[in-house]
């Protein structure tokens, strides 16, 4: 029988019982069966953070290869595909690599406790050591000092991006708390670029870079980042740089790309690497619009849109994001885990929305009810029903809004379940 990514991945699942267990015990066995990989790769560029991340690694990279460099990338929760969580020079994994890189990782590992994330995180480390590359991007999928990608000694720069509240059954419920766990990738004597923070957090990440002697390059500190009519303005010590808007929507994403441009700025590179760090990233499922496909198709003349922000803060950045977009109403259809802070996601979009339709979240044993979401947004102020479907929801909105800006939203798993539905 051919064996393939996902049979592996399925059987993977089964080594542990706990989705999540912040340990690196597990981590460090299967890396010393597999030859130490995490020693043999490219220069590193770790990002940990609450929100922001994935889009921070897009910009950095877009702006690496403009500059003519070959990048590996990390990331996660894969939204359709588990091969979009690994990038080699420049290209999502392939399928017979996947498959083989993932199988050596099952084999070494034998029937050894370890959680999927782990052994993923380990094939990914494996793959990277062993294709040429200039740099790598890693992504921390949690916390960060306890995160299965912080197996890396030295990198070549750590990045920390806005701290808020998030996972707190696993990270502690308050920012300091959650802010230590971030800081936790911090490296003696590395430098690390620092997003604008809540002072809280950024008095922790400031108290742990001086105890390393990490040289830190924080925002609001050693670089600004505004922007000025339709223009991003970033300035260091080292000058100024008048950039386009940021391809990715929303204001939120300044800040990311003023992070980004921090980063690049930091490796020596300018111009070109700049410009393309801004104007040419793509991150799906972040204030993405849906233009062709199934639902898109569906949706007719109303706007379709995805975003997988889950917490507070992103609810906070997507009502401001939409209060930008012309004056069409706000219909949402959300979904989300049963971990989240529903209400505090919901809040801020309550203002802009004209109603929320519930679904729960197709194949997601987290998944809260659809219920129990209308319950909270009625509890907001916000008009609310529950929906079998997305499918069914966009229908409902478009027989009475056929103009509307849908905003399919909530969770990352709602969003690769409409990634899937609309062919992505």
């Amino acid at each position: 029988m051919t064996r393939t990514s996902d049979a592996i991945l399925q059987r993977m699942m089964a080594l542990h019982p706990k989705v999540i267990d912040l340990t690196l015990d597990r981590v460090w066995r299967l890396l010393q069966a597999v030859g130490n990989p995490q020693d043999r790769l490219p220069p590193v560029i770790h990002i940990a953070g609450t929100n922001g991340k994935g889009s921070t690694q897009a910009m950095i990279r877009a702006g690496l290869e403009a500059a003519g460099f070959r990048v590996h990338a990390y990331t996660s929760p894969h939204l359709a595909r588990f091969h979009e969580r690994i990038r080699l020079a420049g290209d999502l994994i392939g399928e017979d690599h996947l498959t083989e890189v993932l199988d050596r990782c099952y084999a070494a590992n034998g029937q050894e406790p370890i959680t999927y994330f782990e052994i993923t995180t380990v094939a990914a480390l494996l793959a990277f050591a062993e294709t040429p590359a200039d740099y790598v991007l890693l992504e921390v999928g949690l916390g960060g000092r306890l995160d299965a990608t912080n197996v890396v000694a030295d990198p070549e720069l750590t990045i920390i991006t806005p701290v808020d509240l998030d996972h707190q059954s696993f990270l502690g419920d308050t920012l300091e708390a959650i802010a230590g766990e971030k800081a936790g990738i911090i490296k003696r004597g590395v430098p690390c670029i620092v997003a604008p923070q809540h002072d809280a957090a950024l008095e922790v990440i400031e108290g742990k870079a001086m105890r390393l002697s990490a040289p830190l390059l924080a925002a609001g500190q050693h670089w600004h980042v505004a922007r000025e009519g339709d223009r991003l303005v970033y300035q260091d010590e080292t000058g100024l740089c008048d950039l386009p808007l940021p391809a990715l929507p929303g204001p939120h994403q300044i800040t990311n790309a003023g992070t980004a441009i921090a980063t690049l700025r930091q490796l020596g590179l300018s111009g070109e690497a700049l410009d393309a760090a801004v104007t040419r990233p793509f991150w799906p499922a972040r204030m993405q619009r849906l233009t062709d496909g199934p639902l898109a198709d569906r949706a007719g003349s109303a706007q379709l849109w995805l975003d997988g922000g889950h917490n507070p803060a992103a609810g906070a950045a997507l009502a401001a994001t939409l209060r930008e977009q012309d004056g069409r109403p706000v219909h949402l259809i959300c979904g989300m885990l049963n971990t989240k802070d529903v209400a505090g996601y919901i809040a801020p979009l309550a203002s802009v929305a004209e109603q929320l339709l519930a679904v729960s979240i197709p194949g997601e044993t987290n998944t809260l009810p659809a219920a129990d979401v209308v319950a909270i947004a009625d509890r907001l102020g916000l008009v609310a029903h529950t929906a079998d479907s997305v499918e069914t929801a966009i229908d409902t909105i478009t027989a009475g809004a056929p103009d509307a800006r849908i905003l399919i939203c909530g969770s990352l798993y709602l969003a690769g379940h409409v990634l899937r539905l609309n062919g992505g």
